[in-house]
C-alpha cells in the first residue's frame, strides 16, 4: 500500500506528452503528497485522454465529507475493489486511470520490526511511475463545484522480491500496481477480463529503492 508519493513534476511534461498525447495541468502540486492532496492524474473523458489535478483518495458522490473521507480511500484492494462501498461504482464502470509519481514511500522495517524509515521506491530507468487506479469526478448540482478524486489499486506481494521487504515482517505486504508504458492505452481502455490481467506486481529489477540507515534505539536491543 502506499499513503505518500513524490507525483511527477513539471519538467516530465514532454514525457507526458510523448505518452498520453496531452499536457500536465495548470496549477500547483507539492513535491511530496499525502491523502486529499492534488495532483496530476490521467484519465479518459469521452475516449479523450486527459491529465488534471485530482484529490489523493476517491470520494464517492454519497460522501458528505470529501476530506475525511479521502483521508481513507487513497489504497483499493484488488480482491474487494468490486464489492467495497466507496469503489464499486468507478470499478463497475470501468473508470480506470494512471497516477503519476517520481516515487512512492513504504516503510522499511528492520528485524525486530520497532524501528523503520521511509524507502522511496522508483522505476529503475529513472523514468516516471505510473500507478494503476480507479477515479471518480462528479459536479455538485447546487454549487456547481467539480470532485475529481482516485485511489491507488493494490496487490498481494508477500512473494515479489523487493516489495515483500517492506511493512511490519509479520504483516502482510501489498504494493501499488504499476503499469508498464506499452499498457498505457489498455489500462485506460480496460474492460474488467484485461483490467485483471493488468492488476499485477512489477517485473523483477523494473522497480529499485534507496532509504536511509534504520537506526536503531538501545530499547530495540533488549
Amino acid at each position: 500500500m502506499c499513503s505518500n508519493f513524490d507525483p511527477i513534476k513539471i519538467n516530465k511534461s514532454s514525457w507526458v506528452n510523448e505518452h498520453f498525447k496531452c499536457e500536465l495541468p495548470q496549477g500547483d502540486w507539492d513535491a511530496n503528497v499525502y491523502s486529499t492532496a492534488p495532483v496530476p492524474f490521467v484519465y479518459l473523458d469521452d475516449g479523450q485522454v486527459k491529465c488534471e489535478l485530482a484529490q489523493f483518495g476517491l470520494v464517492p458522490p454519497w460522501a458528505k465529507d470529501k476530506k475525511r473521507h479521502g483521508r481513507h480511500t487513497y489504497n483499493a484492494r484488488t480482491e474487494t475493489v468490486h464489492t467495497t462501498h466507496s469503489y464499486a461504482s468507478p470499478w463497475r464502470k470501468c473508470k480506470f486511470g494512471l497516477v503519476l509519481a517520481n516515487k512512492f514511500y513504504e516503510p522499511l522495517y528492520d528485524a525486530s520490526g520497532k524501528n523503520w524509515v521511509p524507502a522511496g521506491i522508483f522505476r529503475s530507468d529513472g523514468e516516471p511511475t505510473a500507478i494503476a487506479s480507479i477515479w471518480e469526478r462528479f459536479v455538485n448540482q447546487d454549487t456547481g463545484e467539480v470532485t475529481f478524486s482516485f485511489s491507488m489499486l493494490t496487490v498481494n506481494a508477500d512473494e515479489h522480491p523487493l516489495m515483500s521487504r517492506f511493512h511490519k515482517p509479520k504483516d502482510e505486504k501489498r504494493s501499488v500496481v504499476v503499469v508498464e508504458d506499452k499498457d498505457f492505452t489498455q489500462w485506460l481502455n480496460a474492460k474488467h477480463d484485461n483490467a485483471k490481467e493488468l492488476l499485477k506486481l512489477s517485473r523483477d529489477g523494473y522497480l529499485d529503492y534507496s532509504a536511509p540507515e534504520i537506526k536503531i534505539s538501545q530499547k530495540s536491543l533488549f
